[in-house]
């Protein structure tokens, strides 16, 4: 099998978007945001006879506890006889890679289904799980949009379907756009929920990159609620192959009560069915632990109905000695949040 780095974007989207499943962390525009925001990348491609089998976007991250190589949601490989094959192929690339990009270590962010066949794929190469939860998610939330409007608003939880026609009721209304104007009123409201819930916030510019890198192919939309004149919520939607993923939320605690945010959601779903889009991926979620930062969110989620889906928690593979310090600042942060 032949590895060399694939620079033609038709060929790589062709690629990404034909094998599932979906995820927008391995699109062309998401390498484009990360060499925007100052990222080394690689778009590698696995080829036997001349074919493509398998694509693997690789970030070189710079970080604090230790600098490393990152597959995210990757590799995409076009069959399962392959997978072993491809992820040995890149274990080798990727430690020769590191060696001259002076990595400390390389993590893979698996998009394949949670099973023991699976884990026992990196276990047999080495790998060790990673001590993040996660960087990217490992549990997902996921709403068939095939079906037709009144079955999807019949299949949700009786209280969400309430709350979106009292939205409605009470004059919410939603915009959708993508010009900077719709980026700074969801970033003043983004900065109004870290405050609240206490995470660390994404800088103006990194959204703003991302929205930028997405928006030159019409993938990405912010649909924003209006109430009473003023944009009281707000949600990033990005659309990549048959899925419309729900990437960043905010809301304000102005009119707590009013629930736009089911309204806003519904919205993007409805726009998800025009684009012909057959997924509404809701992002991460956690499980029914009260206890857990995201245990809100992720109820607020699963009432638009679905089904989970689990993929094989992030695996690393250490480099060199400093990768102890890595696993020790990790699993520190990891118990601090709560996870």
């Amino acid at each position: 099998m032949n590895i060399s780095e694939i620079t033609d974007k038709n060929r790589w989207e062709d690629f990404v978007i034909k094998n599932d499943p979906d995820s927008f962390l391995h699109s062309w525009n998401w390498g484009e945001f990360n060499k925007n925001t100052g990222e080394k990348i690689w778009r590698l491609g696995f080829f036997e006879e001349g074919e493509i089998q398998a694509v693997a976007l690789v970030i070189k991250i710079k970080a604090r506890r230790g600098t490393f190589l990152f597959v995210p949601h990757g590799p995409i490989v076009k069959s399962e006889a392959y997978k072993t094959r491809v992820i040995k192929e890149l274990k080798t690339y990727l430690i020769g890679l590191g060696g001259g990009e002076n990595a400390v270590f390389i993590r893979i962010s698996p998009l394949f289904l949670k099973s023991e066949e699976n884990f026992q794929i990196f276990r047999n190469l080495g790998f060790k799980d990673a001590p993040l939860h996660m960087m990217h998610p490992e549990t997902t939330w996921i709403l068939d949009i095939s079906k037709d409007e009144e079955t999807i608003m019949r299949e949700m939880k009786k209280n969400h379907r309430n709350l979106i026609r009292r939205a409605e009721k009470d004059g919410v209304t939603i915009e959708q756009g993508d010009s900077e104007e719709f980026l700074k009123i969801f970033y003043d409201i983004h900065l109004e929920t870290v405050e609240r819930h206490h995470f660390v916030p994404f800088s103006y510019e990194y959204i703003k990159a991302e929205i930028e890198s997405f928006r030159e192919d019409d993938r990405i939309k912010i649909f924003n609620a209006r109430y009473e004149g003023k944009i009281i919520s707000s949600a990033i939607i990005v659309f990549y192959g048959n899925e419309a993923f729900y990437h960043h939320g905010a809301s304000s605690s102005e009119h707590a009560k009013v629930p736009s945010s089911y309204l806003a959601l519904w919205e993007a779903i409805r726009e998800a069915k025009r684009r012909g889009v057959g997924k509404f991926n809701f992002y991460g979620i956690v499980e029914d632990n009260p206890k857990h930062p995201w245990y809100g969110l992720s109820k607020f989620k699963k009432g638009f109905g679905g089904y989970e889906m689990n993929l094989v928690h992030c695996q690393d593979l250490p480099l060199d000695m400093r990768y102890k310090i890595t696993y020790l600042v990790e699993l520190i942060r990891k118990i601090k949040r709560g996870y």
